[in-house]
């Protein structure tokens, strides 16, 4: 399945591929939709679904389409999916792996052994299946200090995953080090995939035939670096996954609404959480990164409790001998992972740093829903802050749906505003649109505006979907792979129509053949 693109800085509301659609023209599109009942959009949809049995589905298909009608309220809980850790010694190329199977560069790659040192969590997925990855830090036996907690991090995250990615490096063989792990993992039970790294050319499989050895099942010859194999191994894995995972825990949605309060350190993040608290129930110190822990505090807001994390300012990378601010930085994406809501916390006096920019990212990665808010607004005057405004208008183009508000840290000046911005957020990440106003958008979308044809082709839009919300994410059949333009051409549209200021959305596509007809 193909994901979306709009996590990119792309600025859509300058978007020359939108305005070779648009042609230089208005539409009326919101106009007509608006004219359709919810009966005539409910009969289109089914009319849409039916056509759909022409073309060719799989079993995952036929699930997602079995749940398009049940529009109704969401069940208290969501159950997680699969989690998939990948372990294995220093410098074998377990990132080079993982930025392979997301696809895209997350995982931070370099020649020195240990670059990675945390365990860390992505959302993958393959051929339709979501499964999380879990990216560890080189497991040593014998490690002391820092390297002995990365260690201790590794055998965690096997110990919370479903099943294990074990990756050695082909042109070494087995070491010592390996064979710990080994050990490690038979003493943990958990289903594993051997892989033989760095396996660049056919001459060099036959040295992946020596793992056998390790008693751990079929090597798979894999080049990370040049993606050879990756796919067989994804087979292999989401053949091994369950569909939902045994071990994660369950994620409940009912009780206090959970906020992730990051940005980087000493921005004054426990100052706010005290203001709103109205205690000093965080530690402040002028030293940057004084907190190093998650905190919840339960404060009430609008007249209602919310749970609030304060967390540990995430630094750029640092050296082994800085672990505690490195383990801090783990502690945030730990804290995002239970939030509901992010609040990405800028000093409005200061340049926005390429830090703020991937902490930004990290929270949109995270899918959850995001709210900024710009410390220190009060101390601008009028002149700087329009200027202000337009440098965010520029620099945050790519989060343009996130509300906004202007606080004070230190004096509580409009901390009363971040409520009705959290509460938006948060009603566009838990929205469901019904299967047949979806369908009506998407078809009054594309009788307007065509996808452009292309090699003499043109790409159709069968039927829509939304597989989930928190965050909503929608599944479009279709006959041909659409432009990434079109995806954030739709996307922008569906925000437009249906409000989702506050979350990020996710459009991903499913091309479909027609069947082949029996004479």
């Amino acid at each position: 399945m193909t994901g979306n693109p709009e996590n990119s800085a792309h600025d859509t509301a300058h978007d020359p591929y939108e305005a070779e659609i648009l042609g230089g023209t208005t539409d009326d599109v919101a106009q007509r939709l608006a004219a359709i009942d919810d009966d005539e959009a409910e009969q289109r949809a089914q009319a849409l679904r039916a056509g759909l049995e022409d073309y060719e589905l799989d079993e995952e298909d036929a699930a997602l389409l079995a749940e398009w009608a049940e529009d109704g309220d969401q069940a208290p809980v969501r159950r997680p999916a699969p989690v998939l850790a990948i372990v294995g010694r220093p410098n074998v190329g377990k990132s080079t792996l993982v930025n392979r199977i997301l696809g895209r560069r997350e995982a931070v790659v370099e020649d020195t052994p240990g670059v990675t040192r945390d365990r860390v969590s992505y959302r993958a997925t393959w051929n339709g299946r979501n499964f999380t990855l879990v990216d560890t830090g080189g497991w040593e036996y014998d490690a002391k200090g820092i390297n002995a907690r990365v260690a201790e991090q590794a055998e965690m995250a096997v110990e919370f995953a479903d099943a294990v990615l074990l990756v050695l490096d082909a042109t070494v063989g087995v070491t010592a080090a390996d064979e710990a792990i080994v050990k490690m993992l038979r003493k943990v039970r958990k289903p594993v995939i051997l892989v033989a790294n760095k396996v660049d050319s056919p001459q060099l499989e036959v040295e992946a035939t020596y793992l056998w050895s390790l008693g751990m099942g079929e090597p798979h010859p894999v080049s990370a670096l040049h993606g050879r194999g990756a796919a067989d191994v994804l087979d292999a894995v989401t053949d091994l996954l369950p569909e939902f995972s045994a071990v994660a825990e369950t994620e409940l949605t009912g009780g206090p609404r959970r906020v992730a309060l990051i940005g980087r350190p000493n921005v004054g993040k426990s100052s706010l959480l005290n203001k709103l608290a109205g205690s000093e129930r965080v530690v402040v110190d002028p030293l940057a990164g004084t907190t190093r822990d998650p905190v919840d505090e339960l404060i009430e807001l609008g007249g209602k409790p919310w749970r609030f994390i304060d967390t540990a300012g995430i630094r750029r990378r640092v050296h082994m001998a800085q672990g505690a601010d490195f383990y801090a930085s783990l502690r945030t994406q730990a804290a995002l992972e239970r939030a509901e809501v992010a609040v990405v916390l800028l000093a409005a006096d200061e340049v926005l740093s390429e830090q703020d920019v991937r902490i930004l990212q990290l929270a949109v990665d995270s899918g959850r829903a995001l709210v900024l808010a710009f410390n220190k607004w009060d101390l601008m005057d009028e002149d700087r802050r329009y200027y202000l405004e337009r440098e965010i208008d520029r620099d945050l183009a790519h989060v343009a749906w996130a509300p906004r508000v202007n606080v004070s840290a230190k004096t509580g000046w409009h901390k009363d505003r971040l409520v009705p911005a959290l509460e938006t957020a948060l009603a566009s990440w838990d929205t469901r649109v019904p299967t047949g106003r979806l369908n009506a958008f998407l078809g009054e979308i594309v009788a307007a505006h065509p996808h452009p044809v292309r090699g003499g082709k043109q790409p159709r839009i069968l039927f829509g979907t939304q597989a989930s919300s928190r965050p909503p994410r929608f599944v479009l059949f279709t006959t041909g792979f659409l432009d990434p333009g079109y995806r954030r051409f739709i996307t922008r549209r569906l925000r437009e129509t249906f409000g989702f200021e506050g979350t990020p959305i996710e459009v991903s596509m499913r091309v479909r053949e027609k069947r082949n007809r029996k004479r």
